[in-house]
């Protein structure tokens, strides 16, 4: 085992790849990875190291399951349905645990029981708990397959009792064969509190909802998004687009940093609702967002003859689709942020730029969000030449 972090786990549950490695040793590791795919663009910078390098997760899916006719909670084994019962984490933060055995305990007074996929009985399938950083507030999710959790109330009241941090308690019914936690259109109820809690990002307050996207590493997401603006050198004058803006998080950091016009576009509705209420919740009037297929909406506006000058794009794993890439050319942004999860698709993504759009390739920074695991964050600044 690696001397910065031990987990008994390590080995069963198949999630973290560096548990019995050094931090040292996964950095190199994961600079050497970088190197090899982008290398080739640029100078890559070597990585940002997280801090801290256990305990950072503040967003926790477990599963629910029984185990000697007692309520366990876990993961399923990587590439796998069997339960892995976990009793801590080490890349979780310590208050989902404890929140998790209350949980545990009760269900085990009141009768509530794990639900069976395959059989369709019992209540209680999977328990989402996110916690705020910054606000010491967290939010706990009961995800039931059942019409209903018998004595929800008196649960929720005493997750409360036990932990004055968890602030909201929700329930939301998934029954569909799905291995989704939440569904994007399952009923959700409020049971306790207000349905959300409220943290702060980059001085910045977020409401964050059951289905809302948050970073799950908050310590070094500030620490991303400020490398990302610093990069972009905003202006007051400048015309920001945030592509795949989620929450928004990106685009009313950069409202906040500039005087200039702000767009997010979204596909999630969700997503941009709650953008649009993080824009209120912060008095930031120049920023406004979009719903809709990100590279759709791009060709469309590129069509119309808009322009930007800045770019900012935080595309999921499978990176940026070449519709986008081209219209986002054809809006000849000055500068662009790209903000990768992948690695692998950020190396086509610069390869197609660099063959048809004219931008150098001035800065590559990886930045280590996610310790313990694979997953590498980079941040790449373009400029049009």
């Amino acid at each position: 085992m690696g001397k910065d972090r031990y987990c008994p786990l390590y080995g069963r549950c198949g999630s973290c790849a560096y548990a019995d490695s050094s931090y040292k040793g996964e950095l190199i590791d994961k600079y050497n990875i970088e190197k090899e795919l982008l290398g080739s663009f640029g100078r890559v910078y070597p990585v940002l190291p997280a801090d801290p390098i256990t305990g950072y997760r503040c967003k926790v899916q477990a599963v629910c399951g029984t185990e000697r006719g007692k309520m366990v909670t876990g993961i399923y084994r990587r590439g796998t349905h069997k339960l892995i019962p976990v009793k801590r984490c080490i890349v979780e933060d310590e208050r989902a645990s404890l929140i998790l055995r209350t949980i545990r305990t009760l269900s085990d007074r009141f009768g509530i029981s794990s639900y069976d996929e395959d059989y369709f009985t019992g209540e209680l399938r999977h328990v989402l708990i996110r916690l705020a950083a910054h606000s010491d507030e967290a939010m706990v999710v009961l995800v039931h397959g059942s019409p209903s959790i018998p004595h929800v109330s008196d649960i929720a009241a005493a997750i409360h009792q036990k932990h004055p941090f968890v602030k909201t308690v929700v329930t939301i019914r998934n029954n569909e064969k799905t291995s989704m936690v939440i569904p994007e259109d399952s009923p959700m109820s409020v049971i306790y509190g207000k349905g959300y809690i409220t943290d702060r990002l980059c001085g910045l307050k977020f409401r964050i909802s059951p289905k809302s996207f948050y970073q799950v590493n908050p310590y070094m997401a500030e620490r991303l998004y400020k490398i990302a603006i610093n990069m972009a050198e905003l202006r007051d004058d400048d015309v920001i687009i945030d592509a795949y803006s989620g929450t928004g998080t990106i685009a009313l950091i950069a409202a906040s940093s500039s005087k200039g016009r702000v767009i997010g576009i979204e596909s999630s509705n969700q997503a941009v609702m709650d953008a649009r209420q993080n824009a209120k919740l912060n008095s930031l009037d120049n920023a406004e967002f979009m719903e809709g297929d990100c590279p759709k909406i791009m060709k469309e506006m590129a069509k119309n003859g808009d322009r930007c000058s800045v770019l900012f794009l935080d595309p999921p794993r499978s990176g940026a689709t070449e519709e986008f890439l081209a219209a986002a050319g054809r809006m000849e942004p000055e500068r662009i942020v790209y903000i990768s999860c992948n690695p692998v698709t950020l190396q086509r993504d610069l390869r197609y730029i660099r063959r048809f759009l004219p931008y150098s390739i001035d800065a590559i920074q990886p930045v280590d969000m996610f310790p313990g695991s694979e997953h590498i964050e980079t941040v790449a600044m373009l400029s049009r030449i």
